[in-house]
């Protein structure tokens, strides 16, 4: 079974399962959904804890003869095993699919990954846990839902606030869950429950954010320019180097032309996306945008992209920061309609 770290807490009202395997990228989530699972097997009298950390030469042996010990202590055991690479090898890989076929009775096991790419969700071992149990994502907060999940939040609080003021708190704190938490935190020590005023809210929350340069062509792609001034200024506050942001930007505007290319050739919408390796959530971003933007502007911007190469080069005079700008800003911030078929 799988489900989302959000979703855990009215999994966990319906009772425990044997084994939970808890992966994903979102430290903060992952923690909480720890947390939770370790609260609810205290309460149901899992008294003894034993913690296993599969590291580099760790014998896997100490996993079997955990399941075959009994307690001396208690009547039911918390087993936490944690592999910090995600990848446990031939040896672990065997081991854990031993394991999750015959799980010790009187145990109830969590085990903590880190983000797992879509092979190794495929894998043996980790298809062997998940059906023996349940797998619990901590997957990013995507910057699209981050309002509402700090909305979720404030009400655990009995607080709210208007839609202009969770956007304002998301901009403070995009690409870092955990400063996220620690203001909403923050606003439910200054703030009695109950609505909150927009101004306070203002002037206590901290510019938190952080910037992943992989982000840059979602926002590029949105054409939001609030946001992808932010974007640009985070980036160069945190030290990118100007090579790795024209990489992702660059990237970006040949998938996007390649895809209005075949568009305007007559291509369906559909075909154009995978023919370009357009996938997920990228799909619908693209679309938006092909409706904005026709080939003309996807050439000009690898034109434009071009000139910054040389500059970054030292072949060409000029400030790089702001030419991403500048290429941001016309060619992605844009609002005319073309006659892409999205």
């Amino acid at each position: 079974m799988r489900v989302d770290s959000e979703q855990l807490p009215q999994h966990l009202q319906r009772g425990l399962k044997r084994i939970y395997t808890v992966h994903g990228d979102e430290i903060l989530l992952a923690l909480e959904a720890a947390d939770r699972i370790r609260a609810d097997a205290r309460r149901a009298g899992y008294a003894e804890r034993e913690l296993l950390v599969a590291e580099a030469n760790f014998n896997w042996a100490q996993l079997a003869s955990f399941g075959s010990n009994l307690s001396l202590f208690a009547a039911k055991r918390l087993l936490e095993l944690r592999i910090p690479s995600g990848k446990p090898g031939v040896d672990g890989s065997e081991a854990l699919q031993g394991f999750a076929a015959k799980l010790p009775a009187d145990a109830l096991v969590l085990i903590m990954l880190p983000r797992l790419d879509r092979q190794t969700q495929t894998s043996k071992w980790f298809t062997a846990l998940e059906r023996a149990g349940v797998a619990v994502a901590a997957e990013a907060v995507e910057r699209a839902r981050l309002p509402q999940w700090i909305a979720g939040r404030l009400s655990l609080q009995q607080q709210r606030t208007d839609a202009g003021t969770l956007g304002f708190i998301a901009e403070r704190v995009e690409g870092n869950l955990l400063a996220a938490h620690h203001e909403v935190q923050k606003l439910g020590l200054l703030f009695p429950p109950g609505a909150l005023d927009s101004e306070a809210v203002k002037n206590a929350v901290l510019d938190v954010a952080r910037y992943d340069v992989f982000k840059l062509g979602e926002a590029l792609l949105e054409g939001d320019p609030v946001r992808l001034i932010r974007f640009l200024d985070g980036l160069r506050g945190e030290g990118f180097a100007p090579p790795l942001v024209l990489w992702a930007m660059s990237e970006e505007i040949r998938a996007l032309a390649g895809v209005i290319r075949r568009v305007e050739t007559g291509e369906a919408v559909p075909e154009a996306l995978r023919a370009c390796r357009v996938w997920g959530k990228r799909q619908d971003l693209v679309r938006a945008a092909i409706r904005r933007l026709g080939l003309s502007d996807a050439e000009d911007a690898l034109l434009h992209a071009a000139k910054i190469d040389r500059m970054i080069k030292g072949l060409l005079d000029g400030n790089v920061w702001d030419e991403f700008a500048r290429l941001a800003l016309r060619s992605f911030c844009r609002a005319r309609k073309t006659l892409a078929r999205a």
